[in-house]
């Protein structure tokens, strides 16, 4: 599977558990994607396809990388569909 491919995944399934914000943005927490069965079995490194789309401005999110617990309530705006 090639990134561009993951990335347009990503942002499928950031649509389908994200929620919307006043401003009209989307945002799912890292934890809930992480703990998402589907997104597991998707993904096969899921913080490196979220390091994609955050150098392609898909996505943003505060730090570099995000790690399972540490991080779980941290929130991820989709900035693009």
């Amino acid at each position: 599977m090639n990134i561009e491919h993951e990335i347009s995944l990503l942002v499928e399934e950031i649509q389908r558990l994200g929620t919307k914000n006043p401003d009209g943005t989307l945002s799912v927490k890292f934890g809930v994607l992480f703990a998402d069965e589907k997104c597991a079995n998707l993904f096969e490194a899921l913080v490196g396809t979220l390091k994609a789309a955050k150098r392609r401005k898909i996505v943003s999110y505060p730090g570099e990388l995000l790690l399972q617990g540490v991080h779980d309530n941290v929130d991820i705006l989709l900035l693009q569909n």
